[in-house]
């Protein structure tokens, strides 16, 4: 039995010399009663004097106060803390492969006695300071709202995509750039908790979706990734696409199933989406090259009047950097002074093709590009909507026009025009101060409010209410308003005493087929006759022969406008046009 006893005790000895931590026995105020060779090579290093004597006393440099849970634990025995990470700072370490960081477990044996664990931790630190660097490098590329891949991990992704070898055919790889058509629309109404719901609840029907039993044959592919690249923007990453027209069955079945509507509460929103296309099979591409690309073309298709996909050409490309470019350079036409006016003649249209050339002149601005020459409004109006230039724009047409009219009066007096049109935008339409910008540069030019007429395409006079009040706080000015384009907008013939508009202008596609085809005489006949009884005035745009102006004459028509009369001219021009013509 004493043999057995020994043995035991020198089995003890040697797990204790070899054990790879550090076992310390200690009293409770920290004096060391007995450590294992590790202990000394682990703490040893950290003992300014080399003394190995009181625990505590070696640590205090490193952690201050582990005396004091030690001292607080009350019961008997226990656990008095596991896992104490210390750090020992660089300049405090007497030697480089001192541990960086310790880890400490501390044990209550009994009434006096504690027993400590101690090992060298830094490898661990290290390892878990890679982990946690990966976590939040996985992080930074996940979208928090959606839990899918954001831009940098769909760029990520699709870089991949793109560089991987593929078969010669049959094997391609796809970029869908899917887009909000209004989602503004949610926020600015329902508020942009429910906009959130809304991202949510399309990130879902897009993953569910994607993988659609209901897919035409052949459109299996090996890789779909979604993720959200942009606040109301998703891309949808295909890779070993079998064909190409494969893809355009994607975007066609995702946009459907996208525009059913989503119930947030008691809400039930339906909206549509506009998606670009790109598609490859061989080169290696630039990922930001690709998903730029994409968008474009999905710009193309929501210009195009949304819920519709486009598939990307370099055209679009191109368009879009002279696009880029006439931004810029609109920016510099404005305070440079590039932009001007022209105005067309309106005349009052009299029995045997006879006109009165002093009914009024529309205003239509002009820009004197330094290398491209004239551009037209087509070219940069929609572009000075978009960037936010177009209520600068917008006002310098309007005091140049109100000034040219009072010029005009005051040299022509009778032979003066009677009325000036100058058009607003939709961006001008929802300024709140647009009522005092106008009341202030009629104020500065001395024109008289009953003399200028405000003219809005039908599409936007017809777009809710906060557009019907800003037109009758117009209205409360004094200034005349003009709905442009009817027939071609949103709006009927059983809707327009809704408008509070003076003057309808019947569209020029109308005028243009009048003298052929019965139907657009009718519906002419018809616009004249539901104006004339709301107190309307019509006028007749696009006037080019004789003949279209004796048939808009014969029903009824008030005003024509149009290339038979005179092109748009300088103002300069009009004080000679109607010397000549009157």
């Amino acid at each position: 039995m004493s043999g057995e006893q020994d043995s035991a005790y020198e089995s003890l000895v040697q797990f204790l010399y070899r054990a790879p931590v550090a076992l310390i026995q200690l009293q409770k105020d920290g004096s060391i009663e007995m450590l294992n060779p590790m202990a000394a090579q682990l703490l040893m290093p950290l003992s300014a004097d080399g003394d190995l004597v009181n625990l505590f006393q070696v640590l205090q440099p490193y952690a201050p106060g582990l005396l004091r849970p030690c001292a607080n634990f009350k019961p008997e025995q226990g656990l008095i803390c596991e896992g104490m990470r210390i750090a020992v700072n660089e300049h405090q370490r007497q030697h480089p492969e001192s541990p960086a960081v310790l880890s400490l477990g501390l044990l209550k044996v009994d009434g006096n006695r504690l027993m400590a664990i101690v090992m060298d931790a830094t490898h661990e630190v290290v390892r878990e300071q890679r982990l946690l660097a990966s976590r939040l490098a996985s992080a930074a590329k996940l979208d928090t709202l959606t839990q899918l891949p954001n831009r940098a991990g769909a760029l990520e992704l699709l870089s991949t995509m793109t560089q991987r070898a593929r078969a010669p055919s049959g094997d391609y790889c796809a970029v869908l750039f899917i887009n909000f058509d209004r989602f503004k629309q949610i926020n600015d109404t329902l508020g942009n908790e429910v906009g959130d719901q809304v991202i949510v609840l399309v990130a879902e029907r897009l993953s569910t979706n994607l993988r659609s039993s209901s897919r035409p044959p052949g459109s299996r592919t090996s890789t779909e990734l979604i993720a959200r690249v942009g606040g109301d923007e998703f891309a949808v990453l295909l890779d070993g696409v079998t064909e190409r027209g494969v893809v355009s069955a994607i975007a066609a079945r995702l946009l459907e199933r996208l525009s059913k509507p989503y119930m947030i509460g008691s809400h039930e929103i339906t909206c549509t989406f506009s998606a670009g296309i790109v598609v490859l099979n061989s080169e290696a591409h630039d990922a930001d090259d690709l998903l730029r690309d994409a968008a474009i073309a999905m710009a193309i298709a929501k210009a195009g009047g949304g819920d519709r996909f486009a598939i990307f050409r370099q055209q679009m490309r191109e368009d879009a950097l002279l696009r880029g470019g006439l931004e810029s350079d609109l920016r510099y036409a404005i305070e440079r002074g590039e932009l001007y006016n022209l105005y067309q003649p309106v005349v009052r249209l009299l029995a045997d093709g006879k006109v009165d050339p002093t009914a009024g002149v529309e205003a239509l601005v002009r820009w004197q590009h330094p290398v491209r020459g004239v551009v037209g409004p087509v070219e940069f109006i929609g572009i000075a909507e978009d960037c936010g230039l177009i209520g600068a724009i917008g006002e310098k047409v309007l005091e140049r026009a109100c000034r040219d009219f009072v010029r005009w009066k005051q040299r022509l007096g009778a032979r003066a025009p009677r009325l000036l049109a100058v058009n607003l935008s939709r961006a001008q339409l929802s300024q709140d101060d647009l009522c005092d910008k106008v009341s202030a540069i009629l104020a500065a030019s001395g024109m008289e409010p009953d003399k200028l007429q405000l003219e809005i395409t039908e599409s936007l006079a017809a777009q809710g209410k906060d557009i019907q009040e800003q037109l009758l706080r117009l209205k409360a000015l004094g200034v005349k308003l003009a709905l442009d384009d009817f027939g071609t907008g949103y709006s009927s013939l059983s809707s327009l005493h809704l408008l509070p508009v003076d003057t309808v202008k019947i569209d020029r596609s109308f005028v243009t087929l009048a003298g052929t085809s019965r139907h657009h005489e009718v519906l002419i006949e018809a616009t004249v006759k539901v104006a004339r009884s709301l107190g309307m005035n019509t006028v007749a745009e696009g006037i080019e022969t004789q003949q279209q102006a004796a048939v808009v004459y014969a029903q009824g028509c008030d005003k024509g406008q149009g290339y038979l009369y005179s092109r748009p001219i300088t103002g300069e021009a009009i004080e000679e046009w109607l010397s000549n013509i009157a």
